[in-house]
């Protein structure tokens, strides 16, 4: 299996020969105190298996099936707490934007930039966050087949900015469902940069409940384990505390009290693909 290039993420290293990475939060901020409890638990998870682990959590998400949907503190607020975070917790946070204007500040206060599926396509947004010069992950869109992102990541490079990830996270099948393609985590590795797998974002089911999307959290170890197994350098999980009371995604969203047993089999396997890897 060909090898990836290293992303350094606040010297958290993905891709090459280092092990699996977690990138895990809660969808949206819903409180600086929520956002610091989950922080603090995958910081301690984190420590306990030896798993690298980044934060991730949304400013604004912009893209709410419903005028009425939570969209978070929006851009300087939530950034100085994501900010925050990864200062007292010494871990990377990542972020998404939606608007060239939201690039400076967010490269400002984050460790890397995350382009949402939806846009992966818009030129300028994938310039303007390559010019930053901070690790970009670009997420698939649910509308895109693997070989077409090759265009996505030619669009950062432009820039000079070669801190590239790409993240697989599900393909529109039918109406309100998606389905998950192993064989894009291979195609997308073969640009040669390291790939992330979007466990929850992946069993989502976009906008199933009419004013809301819905989910099926229950298929996320499945298709996590399978992912690991087909090959990946990190594993993207939106988790929280109380999932069914989250304020945005939580149908898809891993509760926090299942995390550690994933990441002890997922370690497992990715342990075993490496070593198949040096035969």
């Amino acid at each position: 299996m060909r090898r990836t290039r290293v992303i350094d993420i606040d010297g958290v290293k993905i891709g090459g020969d280092y092990p699996l990475v977690l990138i895990a939060g809660p969808c949206v901020i819903e409180s600086e105190d929520s956002a610091r409890r989950i922080a603090g638990d995958l910081k301690r998870i984190s420590i306990e298996l030896g798993f690298p682990v980044i934060f991730k959590s949304s400013f604004d998400k912009a893209n709410r099936t419903s005028i009425s949907g939570f969209r978070g503190p929006g851009l300087r607020t939530g950034l100085a707490i994501l900010n925050k975070i990864g200062r007292d917790f010494e871990i990377p946070v990542i972020s998404d934007v939606h608007a060239v204007q939201e690039v400076s500040e967010a490269s400002d206060a984050l460790d890397a930039i995350q382009i949402p599926a939806f846009l992966c396509r818009q030129t300028d947004l994938l310039i303007e966050a390559g010019s930053c010069g901070k690790p970009v992950n670009i997420k698939k869109g649910q509308f895109m087949a693997p070989w077409e992102m090759a265009n996505a990541i030619e669009k950062v490079m432009s820039t000079g900015n070669e801190q590239v990830l790409l993240t697989e996270r599900g393909t529109t099948f039918g109406y309100n469902n998606l389905v998950v393609d192993m064989r894009s985590l291979h195609i997308m590795r073969q640009t040669g940069c390291p790939v992330v797998f979007d466990g929850t974002h992946s069993v989502q089911l976009p906008g199933g409940q009419g004013r809301s999307s819905g989910g099926q959290r229950e298929f996320v170890p499945t298709l996590s384990r399978a992912a690991v197994a087909a090959g990946c350098e990190a594993l993207f999980l939106e988790v929280h505390d109380n999932p069914d009371d989250a304020k945005c995604d939580g149908p898809n969203m891993l509760p926090l009290s299942q995390l550690r047993p994933l990441l002890l089999a997922v370690k497992m396997i990715d342990r075993t693909v490496r070593l198949e890897q040096l035969e």
